[in-house]
């Protein structure tokens, strides 16, 4: 049995309808892209159930919470090629526990403090970094290198993240203006919210363009995901960002998945 590696790629704080408007070329190679739903409304409780084992979910009526989690830790088996279930994962709950105990490599990337290396995130990665700046997904592709060993690479992207790779937006400084002593900037205009959403898609594109660069690197019997760990309001009901926000658009994500062998 062919065990594959794992490659789980997160666009921080990406709409679905954002990712739907983008030109994705490399990414549809992969599948096609599917609305889901995430978990929570911000970044550090979204990754924890990403550690967790649980993708974003389809929100299904008719059936039982433990249902859809009994399915999707079953979805394991066939993306790494390897007999799981869900006792595989207990006691720890963690998709990274479980792969090293498979002799899965551990390896993370993350773009944001929130999800900084002294974070319990860190847990059961052998390799887990926070970048310096929160825009270097090409740096991510370009260190990256697949060896004999099955990987399990987890990329937080902060492209898709505010300020959208925006050189002059204003700045909420801090962890999303919540450091202490930040200044944040008034609230913003119809016509900035506006200029930001459409940063986001061009974002989106930029990711799609660095992906072809992962893709040509990765081996055959490598299983992609791409997801994001929540919504991004711009100025909808009042509303700009995510977090404390009870909005639609905040859980919408865009999904998508597959294999490289199966890319023609």
């Amino acid at each position: 049995m062919v065990v594959n590696h794992l490659v789980w790629l997160i666009l921080d704080s990406c709409r679905y309808d954002s990712f739907l408007a983008a030109s994705t070329p490399n990414f549809d190679r992969l599948g096609q892209v599917e609305l889901r739903y995430s978990y929570a409304s911000w970044t550090a409780p979204s990754h924890l159930a990403f550690l967790m084992g649980l993708t974003p979910h389809r929100s299904p009526a008719g059936r039982f919470a433990s249902e859809v989690y009994a399915d999707e830790f079953a979805q394991w088996g066939r993306r790494l090629g390897v007999e799981t279930r869900f006792e595989d994962f207990v006691p720890e709950l963690s998709l990274p526990c479980k792969l090293r105990k498979l002799g899965y490599a551990t390896l993370a990337r993350v773009s944001l403090p929130v999800l900084n290396p002294r974070t319990l995130l860190s847990r059961y990665f052998d390799d887990y970094r926070l970048m310096e700046r929160y825009d270097q997904f090409a740096a991510m592709v370009e260190e990256l290198e697949f060896g004999s060993q099955p990987m399990f690479v987890l990329l937080n992207l902060g492209e898709t993240h505010y300020p959208y790779l925006l050189e002059d937006a204003p700045r909420l400084a801090g962890l999303h203006g919540a450091a202490r002593g930040a200044q944040a900037p008034g609230f913003f205009v119809a016509e900035e919210m506006e200029r930001m959403r459409l940063a986001q898609i061009r974002a989106v594109e930029r990711v799609d363009r660095l992906f072809a660069g992962l893709l040509a690197k990765a081996p055959a019997q490598t299983h992609f995901i791409v997801c994001a760990d929540h919504g991004e309001l711009f100025g909808e009901d009042g509303f700009f960002g995510h977090g404390p926000v009870m909005h639609p658009k905040v859980f919408e994500v865009p999904f998508l998945e597959g294999r490289c062998s199966d890319i023609v």
